[in-house]
């Protein structure tokens, strides 16, 4: 009953807010097409700066890890008995 009475009131919920979802229309992108064009130039852009920023760090994680096999390797030969 409960369940029922739940899922009635839900279904009221989505059906109210698509009702008025319907009624209002906000332009999300401008409607002339050099501001569209300005705006997926930007997009463009903050993605290649993204992938370019991954990039970066992984190249860099990568450095470190290189650097920690040399110190490494580095505290092992120290290790290694020398022949006086």
């Amino acid at each position: 009953m409960i369940r029922k009475f739940m899922l009635m009131i839900f279904f009221v919920i989505i059906e109210t807010t698509t009702a008025f979802a319907n009624q209002i229309s906000i332009e999300v992108f401008p409607s002339t097409p050099y501001d569209r064009y300005i705006i997926y130039e930007m997009l463009a852009l903050f993605w290649a700066g993204i992938i370019g920023l991954v990039i970066i760090i992984r190249m860099k994680l990568k450095e470190i890890e290189r650097i920690q096999r040399m110190e490494s390797t580095e505290k092992e030969e120290k290790k290694i008995p020398l022949l006086d």
